[in-house]
């Protein structure tokens, strides 16, 4: 059954949550679906050491967002989970990608994520760098191989937006600036928007977007929800940045206190934490608005937009 009220958000006690539709049944629904998948995805066959260590990885849990962004964004948009399941599971495997480089000594240097050890701190730097590229490479091939009932025009456009979002026009040129901006007393609000757009928000927008791509949207409802994307993308880097001060190494799974410790710029340090907390509602609610010539059908990107920032981790 929906649940009903409207119960005070517990880190924006100034907004309340809309809980008509239930996002936790959905969340659970949807991740049972993915992680199965995943599963399923890669076996492990000789050279075993690699495949362990892609499958590590991959199945360590986390909240597994980009694949029920692009699944949701597909349904929406008239198309299926079938035909959304391979662009998702390839979503999963870049962002584990770029979770196991962005832990290694030469870049964040961490040593645990999801509350397990990182990868080079159970494989070693060499084999943690192998199971990234692995992962990457594989992404494409199985988009390529998997993707069924879907026109091989759209999969091509699928392909190639994911590899702008995890390219240097992407995630890796977002890394490259926020790795330059390390130690820098004082950056711009400019240089801090874009290495969190292109690290974090491209890949959350090739989620939303290549889900919808599948289905055949107009351009117009890919604007549409590009511009949704664009939102709760940054919205979900604030919601981190706030998240590394406020919460706990046990609540996040990896170490808390790190930007502050590698002396990072984030939204807190140039805003303050109200102010940040005031931005990451507004773009939430920027990215609700261009939902509302959607329907009902579109109740599932409301809540995970909410979700951005009610989340503890």
């Amino acid at each position: 059954m929906p649940k009903t009220g409207h119960p005070i958000h517990p880190m924006f006690p100034q907004f309340q949550i809309d809980t008509t539709f239930d996002l936790s049944n959905y969340l659970v629904e949807r991740k049972a679906l993915v992680e199965k998948a995943l599963d399923s995805s890669i076996s492990i066959v000789y050279p075993e050491k690699i495949y362990e260590a892609m499958r590590y990885s991959l199945l360590a849990g986390g909240k597994r967002l980009r694949p029920i962004l692009c699944l949701a964004t597909c349904e929406l948009s008239g198309g299926n989970i079938e035909m959304a399941m391979p662009t998702a599971c390839a979503l999963e495997m870049i962002h584990t990608m770029s979770l196991i480089h962005d832990d290694l000594p030469a870049m964040d240097n961490d040593d645990y994520r999801r509350g397990k050890l990182t990868n080079h701190k159970f494989y070693g730097e060499d084999i943690a760098i192998l199971a990234g590229d692995g992962l990457l490479s594989y992404a494409f091939e199985f988009v390529a191989t998997q993707t069924q009932n879907v026109l091989p025009q759209k999969v091509l456009r699928v392909i190639a937006r994911l590899a702008k979002a995890c390219g240097a026009a992407g995630l890796v040129g977002g890394q490259v600036v926020d790795l330059a901006s390390e130690g820098i007393s004082q950056i711009s609000e400019k240089t801090l928007h874009f290495i969190h757009t292109h690290k974090t928000g491209a890949l959350l927008e090739a989620s939303v977007v290549c889900g919808a791509i599948l289905a055949g949207a107009s351009q117009t409802n890919l604007q549409r929800l590009s511009r949704y994307a664009q939102n709760i993308g940054l919205a979900f880097q604030i919601v981190d940045d706030i998240l590394d001060i406020t919460a706990t190494t046990e609540e996040l799974g990896k170490t808390a206190g790190k930007d502050l410790a590698a002396q990072k710029a984030t939204y807190p340090v140039i805003w303050g934490l109200e102010k940040s907390r005031c931005q990451a509602q507004k773009l939430v609610d920027n990215a609700k608005a261009e939902l509302e010539v959607f329907g009902e059908k579109v109740m599932p990107l409301i809540a995970l937009a909410d979700f951005i920032i009610s989340r503890s981790n």
